[in-house]
């Protein structure tokens, strides 16, 4: 579980962008697993598209500026 937190960390401090990124990625996950499975029930999950696109943009912006962050960062 150590090492699985390593990710989120940026010079000894957790780096928020990527928490956020991953919390939101989870959550897109978790929802589409819940769509498949009401699916197969005979159920259907409606799903706003406005929700569903404002989590993928906080996805790829998060984990898109924390990215950047490590490429462009002198050391």
């Amino acid at each position: 579980m150590k090492k699985f937190l390593e990710i989120f960390k940026g010079s000894n401090e957790y780096n928020e962008k990527t928490v956020i990124g991953f919390i939101s990625f989870a959550i897109m996950v978790i929802v589409m697993v819940i769509d498949v499975i009401t699916g197969f029930l005979g159920y259907e999950l409606p799903i706003n598209d406005f929700v569903y696109n404002s989590f993928l943009v906080v996805t790829l912006g998060s984990f898109g500026i924390a990215g950047a962050e490590k490429i462009f960062t002198r050391k």
